[in-house]
This record gives C-alpha cells, sequence and structure tokens, in this order.
C-alpha cells in the first residue's frame, strides 16, 4: 500500500528567505535548482513557487544577501545562478537563531502543564 503523500504548508512569512539562505550555503544553484532542494529536502512538504520563489530572491540580492551571474546550466541553458554573501551567512546564523528561539516558545506554549493534564 502507497504512503500518503504529505499535507503542502504554506511558508510562514520570512521563512521563505531562511530557507533560501540555508540552500545556498551548500553552493551556488539557479532558481529551479533552489525550489527542487526545498522540496526534496523537506520531503514534499514545502513547495517553494516561482510566483513566490523568485521574488524572495530579488529581495535577498536587493539586501546584499545573495549574489546572482547569468552562467550556462549542465543543460546548456543561461540561467542565472544565486551565491551566498558573507552578509548572507550572517543573516541566515541570526535567522536560525531566532527561528530555534521561537519553535521552543511555540512548543513550550503547545507541550501541556502537570497542571493542564
Amino acid at each position: 500500500m502507497a504512503e500518503p503523500k504529505p499535507e503542502r504548508m504554506e511558508f510562514l512569512q520570512g521563512t521563505l528567505e531562511m530557507v533560501i539562505l540555508r540552500t545556498l550555503l551548500f553552493g551556488a544553484r539557479h532558481g529551479y535548482g533552489i525550489a527542487q532542494f526545498i522540496r526534496q529536502t523537506s520531503n514534499d512538504v514545502l513547495l517553494a513557487e516561482a510566483g513566490s520563489l523568485y521574488p524572495a530572491l530579488q529581495r535577498l540580492e536587493m539586501q546584499g544577501l545573495i549574489r546572482a551571474k547569468w552562467e550556462i546550466s549542465e543543460n546548456n541553458r543561461r540561467v542565472r545562478y544565486y551565491r551566498l554573501t558573507p552578509a548572507g551567512r550572517a543573516r541566515l546564523s541570526s535567522s536560525i537563531s531566532r527561528w530555534e528561539e521561537f519553535v521552543r516558545a511555540i512548543a513550550t506554549i503547545l507541550k501541556p502543564s502537570k497542571a493542564e493534564e
């Protein structure tokens, strides 16, 4: 019997940028490669669609957190490759810290106390 497909989830505000920066920590990628990496590493739960991915890439580039350069892909096509900048690495580190703090706070709220049980 086949496993049910996981339900796709929307990105919370600000998390797409953090996930993009994390993806680029592993090396330069073009937009489609970033989207595929996010989909695959999230076990098909997160989908970075073009309508949100490319504006996020533009925002990150305007903030100096990533650099983009036109290159020829492995399929012999002209594509933009995105690379993390030192500022992007620093932002990623602070974003991960804030995200972990947020997750701990939510987990604390969701975990019932002895009095609630």
